[in-house]
């Protein structure tokens, strides 16, 4: 599923609203997850999951074409764990 699909399936769901304030709604929520991801901040959303962010330190790399040793910055990356309703509804076959 793309963005714009929930954007679709929201606005069906809900004919009250019209399709760019929808649209206008999860822009506002994704944005505000990723600033609070940018400020190190965690994001939970009860039932679904919690976003963070985690630190990769300085590494030797590889360069996959020419074996070369390459060295890989120090990063931050956003990390996903999902939360326990969302593991129960995937493995229980729903």
């Amino acid at each position: 599923m793309i963005k714009s699909e929930l954007v679709q399936i929201i606005a069906s769901r809900n004919p009250h609203l019209y399709q760019r304030d929808v649209e206008t709604i999860v822009n506002a929520i994704f944005d505000e997850i990723t600033e609070a991801l940018c400020e190190s901040d965690r994001v939970e959303l009860r039932g679904f999951g919690a976003f963070s962010v985690k630190n990769r330190p300085p590494r030797a790399g590889r360069n996959p074409r020419t074996g070369d040793t390459v060295d890989v910055e120090e990063k931050w990356v956003p990390f996903f764990k999902a939360g326990k309703e969302l593991r129960e509804r995937l493995n229980s076959g729903d």
